[in-house]
């Protein structure tokens, strides 16, 4: 499966947020330098989706706040 996602780094808080036209958003409250909040997106997700972090993987966006993901379920 595959989600469009807008990352906000920094927040007060990690969440995960459906927006209305049904793309997410995952605030996250790792800066984001030196793939600190790359990292803890995957972990969020795995625990949102309840899978393994490795079935998690950044397709696009590595460095952009809008992402596409996999998700192997």
């Amino acid at each position: 499966m595959q989600i469009k996602l807008k990352v906000v780094p920094k927040s007060s808080m990690n969440l995960v947020e459906t927006e209305m036209d049904g793309s997410l958003r995952v605030k996250l409250t790792s800066p984001p330098e030196k793939g600190k909040a790359n990292k803890q997106l995957i972990e969020i997700l795995a625990k949102h989706y309840n899978v393994k972090k490795s079935d998690i993987k950044i397709l696009k966006g590595e460095t952009s706040k809008t992402k596409i993901v996999e998700i192997n379920l």
